[in-house]
Formats: structure tokens, sequence, C-alpha cells
């Protein structure tokens, strides 16, 4: 009778023939293990009985990276009080405080989901995955926009004209405004630049209030006017890519997280009184995972120590500068020996290749100076601007006589449809009815008696239903007169057929 015996009960048996004289190696293998187990048997036998040879638990009994109870402590505390602050930020300010041991950002992040505080979420892209875009320098270039979502108690919105430096994030402008129109949003970037100086170049998105890219007209807005006359180049985004303004962007998820946070403000006064106390807050004691856990007045340190080098000002003349002041900027030279101020670009010289000069303008005379000394001086050069004579207006006449009119509705691209085709006739005609009339060649487009557009006839003739042209135009053909006009088909050769199959 075969009894089938357990684990433990072998090992026993293993340790007793060993203790009865047998050798380790035959015994090793018989039971087909190694010598070292055997001894490890005979071990844990001395030491604890027949209960040591069970199975043990893999654990270690000590673990010297194991996060401290006192660190965790620390870490559910700093949650507690900054619900906005991630894995990273946390780490930063515990390495701030002098920990000996500091945990990793992904020891953290296991902390704060062990304990509740946050929902375990997919991996993200690797960082290296993505690429770098940010200015060497500050005051290279500045990223404004507008954002909304500030609740007032009566019910009101208010909209804040936001402005970050590029290499430094720094905000150079935060200003709460009723309406987002043109005149507040120049007001808060002149207030800007009078107290930081003037960019090199300013990024916005193709708002109306920064561009008339994309609207009727065809001049400047007020904010491309601000910029030429202040020497700042003007950069828009492509359309539907928010992600190239993605650090002021970014700047509005950080300030509807820990300035707004649903809070509801009196007035205009009290929420910008509150704004300017967090936005001191970010510039010099908040650190940014962007630049390295730095804060920003500290990249932004050498443009933000020196005294505004313009005295920025609105083309109307509001707040503008007295006469006769200087209005001073800065460029680096290109390998060419070339500065470019204003859309336009200065000689300077090629020895100067790679430095940083100073442009001072003052009754439209650019001087350009290195280290205190004159190096070259440029009379500015504008823009010109070539005004179309405008048409000569042409007095309206009547259709001409002769032909049937055809009625058509004009559709919301300014358009009617005749014969397949599509004849324009003007967005202020859109969704009123018109009459097409075939006079020669010509399709004319007449409303009222009216005569408002005349076009060479560009469809096919034969398409023609409804409409007859005068005497003097193409007449229409039937389906049969289009046989005869391309070939007559009774003078085809027919096909002779034998009986081999051959032709």
């Amino acid at each position: 009778m075969l009894i089938e015996l357990g684990r433990v009960e072998q090992r026993h048996a293993a340790v007793l023939e060993v203790m009865g004289g047998l050798p380790v190696t035959e015994v090793a293998l018989r039971y087909g293990v190694a010598r070292q187990t055997v001894h490890r048997w005979l071990r844990r036998y001395a030491a604890g009985g027949i209960g040591a040879l069970a199975d043990a638990s893999s654990r270690p009994a000590s673990c010297p990276h194991q996060m401290a109870p006192e660190v965790e402590a620390r870490i559910v505390e700093m949650r507690g009080a900054h619900h906005a602050w991630g894995p990273r930020t946390i780490a930063h300010h515990l390495a701030r405080e002098g920990w000996e041991r500091t945990p990793s950002r992904s020891a953290i992040y296991r902390c704060l989901v062990r304990q509740g505080l946050i929902e375990p979420q997919r991996r993200r892209r690797k960082r290296g995955d993505y690429r770098r875009w940010e200015r060497s320098r500050a005051m290279e270039l500045w990223q404004m926009d507008l954002m909304g979502g500030v609740r007032l108690s009566d019910g009101r919105e208010l909209k804040i004209v936001t402005g970050i430096d590029d290499h430094s994030r720094f905000c150079v402008c935060a200003q709460l405004t009723l309406r987002a129109t043109a005149r507040p949003v120049c007001v808060a970037f002149t207030e800007a630049m009078r107290r930081y100086g003037a960019p090199e170049q300013v990024l916005t998105d193709n708002g109306k209030v920064f561009t008339a890219r994309f609207g009727r007209g065809t001049g400047e807005v007020l904010f491309d006017r601000l910029c030429r006359e202040n020497g700042v180049r003007h950069l828009l985004t492509a359309p539907r890519s928010p992600t190239t303004t993605g650090k002021v962007e970014r700047f509005h998820k950080t300030l509807r997280a820990e300035f707004l946070a649903g809070r509801v403000f009196a007035g205009l006064d009290e929420a910008q009184a509150v704004l300017d106390a967090w936005v001191a807050h970010y510039n010099a004691e908040r650190s940014h995972q962007g630049i390295a856990m730095a804060v920003p007045a500290a990249r932004f340190a050498r443009a933000a120590s020196e005294p505004p080098a313009v005295m920025a000002r609105l083309p109307e003349g509001e707040g503008a500068a007295p006469a006769g002041a200087a209005r001073v900027h800065e460029r680096r030279v290109s390998p060419e020996g070339r500065v470019s101020f204003a859309d336009h670009r200065y000689q300077v010289g090629a020895w100067l290749a790679g430095e940083t000069v100073t442009l001072s303008l003052r009754d439209d005379l650019l001087e350009v100076s290195h280290r205190g000394v004159l190096v070259a001086s440029h009379a500015q050069r504008r823009p010109v601007k070539v005004a179309a004579a405008p048409p000569p207006p042409r007095a309206p006449r009547p259709p001409a006589p002769g032909g049937r009119p055809v009625v058509r509705k004009v559709d919301s691209s300014g358009g009617v449809s005749f014969a397949g085709t599509c004849y324009r006739v003007g967005n202020a005609y859109r969704g009123m009815q018109v009459e097409l009339r075939l006079v020669g060649d010509e399709v004319e487009i007449s409303k009222d008696g009216t005569l408002l557009k005349s076009w060479p006839a560009r469809h096919d003739r034969f398409r023609e239903h409804g409409a007859f042209s005068t005497p003097g135009g193409r007449p229409r053909r039937s389906n049969a007169s289009r046989f005869s006009a391309q070939e007559d088909v009774t003078q085809l050769p027919k096909p002779r057929w034998n009986m081999g199959g051959e032709t």
C-alpha cells in the first residue's frame, strides 16, 4: 500500500537518514535535491525542530529603502494642504525641508495611491519622446492669451489678460477686465511693457483682439499697431493649434487650480488684489517644474533687475512718452552682421556677429550701440502702404433685352448654380432670389431689373434647361443633334462576320 508523504515529512525523513549515518550526497541524490538543500534542512531542523522544515515566507526580514512612517505622514500632510501638488512637487519640497532620505517620485506616487489621495492612471509617454521648445533667454518672446472663468457675486464673469515669458515662465501680465475687447488688452500689454520693457517678439493666437487675419477687415488692429510702434514682432499660431502657445495654456491650468478653485469675488478690485498676490507668489516663491524646479523670478532676474528699457505707449497717445524720449531695445546680431527691428533688417557689421547690441530710437533715428560705443546709425524704416485706388462706381444698367430669365436663390457662399456651374453674385445677396439670363456667350445676373453681375458662360451649353439665349447666342441642341455634331453614325463601316469567327 502506497502512502503519500507530505513535503515536511519527506524533509524530516531525509534529515533522519543523514543523522543515521548516510552520506549527504547519497541522500540528496535519492530525494532529487542539491547537497546544499540537505544541509539547509539540517540547520533549520537543529534550530527549530520539525516545524522549521515547512516553507517560510520569502519576504526579507528588513527593507533598508522602505519609506519611513514619518516621511509617509509628511507626504499625506503636504497633499492635504495643497491638493494641486503632485509627486514631483512633493519630492522637491521634501528635499528642501532636509529629510535624510528623500523618496523618489514613483515612491511618492505609490504612497498617494495607497492612501487613497489620488486615482491610479495609465503611465504617460516618456519625457524624452517630446521635443523641448524654449527660447534661450528672457525677454526674447512673450506668450499672451485671454482666459475666463472669474466669477463675481452678481453673476458677471471677468476675463484675464495673461502673459508669460517663454524662457523663464515669469508672469508679466495678469490683468482682469469686464470685457475682452481690443482696448483693455492693449492697455494691459502696455502696462506690462512699461514695467518690464518691450520683448523682441510676442506670440498670440488668432483672436480678433490680436489680429485681423481671419476678420473681414484688411488693416492692422490696435494690438498690431502697438507692436509695430514699440518694435515688437508679432507672431501668430497656426489655426486650431493651441499647443503652440502651450506655456501660457499651462499657466491657465495652474491659475484655475490654485487661484480660482471655485472662488466667487465681490468685485473687480477685490479679485485683482487677490490675483496680484497670487502672481507675486507664483513669480518669486513657487517652484516651476518646467524649469527644473527653479523659481521664475530667478531666470527673469537679469531683465527684471534692470529698469524698463522702453517707454511703451498706446498708438492714440494715451500714456505716450515725452517728446524726444529715447526708446531702447536689445537685439542679437545675426551671423551676417544684421539686426532685426520692427520687421526690417539693419546692417551693423559682421565683426559683431553673435553679440548683443542696444538699439536706441529717437526722433525716427535708430542708433546701434555696443558696450556704450555707437557703431551704426540708420533712419527708421517704415512699412510702405500703397493705397489702392477705389474702382470707379458703375452705374446700374438694366439687363439686355431678349432671352427668357431663370430664377435662382443665392446660397450661403454668395453664388448661384446654373447648368451645373456656380456663378458668383456676392455675400450681400445671400438668401435672395435673382434672375439669370443668357445674352450671347455671357450669363447676366439681375435683381428687380438691375444688373448685378455679368460672367462669361462657363457651363456646358447642352445642359441648359429653362433659359434661352438671344438670337445672337448659341442655340440649344437636342440629343440627336449632339450625335450628328460629333460624327455621322450612319457613315460608320459595318463589321463583316464569317462563320469561322474572324472579322
